[in-house]
């Protein structure tokens, strides 16, 4: 910690005492060379530091279909996202707002044996809203219902390591590993995994959960309300929470500004100055390890041949589509999907900058002059894919290479479109390991594998990685396995972008997390009215 950074936790403590203005923590702040923005984002953090219970707290995001379910072997975006994270339900384990795993329903976590087996002991006195006590017979039985044979949960990808699970006792689980993994905890905090109700030997998939908020109404591609749990075993600040599923950008814009919900996501980065100037409004603005791609599927003509997925990369100005479509709220990709801030993350070479002349060279190898490919985009997949899509098309012309942009519905995106058209535009929020997102995205077997890429040295590292303990080793195979996505995959891994959206300041919040979008999932309970 520098000295001023020191004298800034001071300032701010100062400033929840009531012992210091905004003018003069301002000043300091100014000098210290932080922006008049951040300053006043920290000032009013720090004047309203002390969480208040009750109110009614809404919601505008930018997700939610009609197919929604709380069976969170379904779950796949930001509507339900939460659901798992500290709504209704109440995983093991949660992220902290700085990057750890932390005990939840869990009271603690043990590894033994080198790290290949985990003792979880469970809280004492836990319930699920229906009366039931937690016990690790719950927590065994949601384990298998994601790694069962039958299961087409993306959990599942998360857990390929896990040998068997078992409870010892009412309030002790064990795991078994096929190998050391040090990371373990951390695949436990996926929003697939609260623990659910066994009943005769089946999970409850009602949204009967052990989380702080009870379900109390819901209409599915439209809203989602909760009530707080009064049993909760770490109770939230709100009374009750409203979610609003309001695809369209433009829309959700409106609510916000209307009064219509306290927090709005998935900004409209083309009318954020109306969000910035928006009275009594903080810039809810997080970098953190989300990205916006495109997905080829690598099974399917033309990008079954490698030639054709490396003249695609080639042909677009990626710093383009940060500065018109993310203006400025993120960086341009490489095609890892591992965020430069996260632990073993490179940045493989060559990087990808826009090369025409390069992409011509590469199509003329695949036995083509030109190139027609269709993209697929929509709202739904992330505010500005549609505009994205155009002005990619705009630049792959240079290339030879035509790109129809197909406008998608909102509804039923992730269902009818990815994983299943040859080439989509989709967001990945992030994952708080690198092991976690090489998993779930890029494993042979992954449900959610959105290119179809098996490579074998990929996923013959993949496991051997996660059960090294020696960091060094651990990096090494890493980097080979970025470079074989960035080389070899399908994944266009456009831009990272920041996580944007429009906050009330009737909201305070403490530090916020980065791992993924609405404070990692955990604003609903986190956050409070001041």
């Amino acid at each position: 910690m520098t000295e001023f950074e020191y004298k800034l936790e001071l300032a701010k403590r100062a400033v929840t005492k009531g012992k210091l203005s905004r003018r003069d923590f301002t000043k300091f702040a100014l000098a210290g060379g932080l922006t008049l923005t951040s300053a006043n984002a920290l000032f009013v953090r720090a004047a309203r530091a002390e969480a208040k219970p009750g109110g009614h707290f809404r919601a505008g995001l930018g997700h939610g279909a009609t197919t929604d379910t709380f069976d969170p072997a379904t779950w796949a975006h930001g509507m339900n996202f939460a659901w798992g994270k500290g709504l209704t339900g109440a995983p093991l384990v949660r992220i902290d707002p700085k990057g750890n795993v932390v005990p939840y329903l869990a009271e603690s976590m043990e590894p033994a044996d080198g790290a290949k087996k985990w003792v979880f002991k469970l809280r004492k006195g836990v319930a699920f809203h229906n009366g039931k006590s937690v016990t690790a017979d719950d927590v065994v039985g949601t384990v298998n219902y994601h790694i069962g044979p039958d299961s087409k949960s993306p959990g599942k990808a998360y857990l390929a390591g896990v040998a068997s699970v078992k409870a010892d006792g009412a309030d002790t689980v064990v795991f078994e590993l096929k190998g050391p993994d040090a990371d373990f905890p951390y695949n436990l905090s996926n929003y697939q995994f609260p623990i659910l109700a066994i009943v005769d030997g089946k999970p409850d998939l009602s949204g009967n959960g052990a989380g702080p908020f009870v379900l109390d109404g819901f209409e599915p591609g439209v809203k989602a309300h909760f009530k707080r749990n009064p049993n909760a075993f770490a109770p939230p600040n709100f009374d009750e929470v409203t979610q609003l599923s309001i695809v369209d950008p433009a829309a959700r814009t409106n609510a916000y500004l209307a009064g219509e919900v306290d927090f709005s996501d998935k900004a409209d980065l083309k009318t954020i100055d109306m969000l910035k100037s928006a009275p009594d409004t903080e810039l809810y603005n997080v970098s953190g390890y989300q990205y916006y791609n495109a997905p080829m599927l690598v099974d399917q003509a033309p990008f079954d041949k490698l030639e054709v997925r490396q003249a695609i990369k080639w042909a677009l100005n990626r710093q383009e589509l940060v500065d018109k479509v993310l203006f400025g709220y993120g960086k341009p990709g490489n095609d890892s999907p591992i965020a430069s801030a996260m632990k073993f993350a490179t940045n493989p070479e060559p990087v990808y900058t826009y090369d025409p002349d390069k992409a011509k060279s590469l199509l003329k190898k695949a036995g083509m002059e030109n190139l027609k490919v269709s993209l697929s985009a929509a709202d739904a997949a992330f505010a500005g894919s549609v505009d994205c899509a155009l002005l990619m098309a705009e630049q792959a012309k240079a290339a030879g290479i035509e790109i129809d942009v197909v406008r998608e519905p909102n509804d039923g995106y992730w269902d009818n479109v990815w994983i299943k058209k040859p080439w989509c535009h989709c967001y990945w929020g992030g994952r708080p390991t690198a092991d976690a997102m090489l998993t779930v995205s890029l494993a042979g077997d992954a449900a959610w594998n959105d290119t179809h890429w098996k490579n074998p040295r990929f996923n013959e590292l993949l496991p051997m990685a996660r059960a090294e303990t020696d960091d060094a080793k651990r990096a090494a195979m890493y980097a080979e396995m970025q470079q074989l996505v960035h080389d070899d995959s399908g994944q266009i891994v456009m831009m990272f972008a920041n996580y944007v959206g429009a906050l009330s300041t009737k909201v305070a919040h403490g530090d916020l997390n980065a791992d993924n979008d609405h404070d990692g999932g955990y604003m609903y309970d986190r956050w409070w009215f001041a």
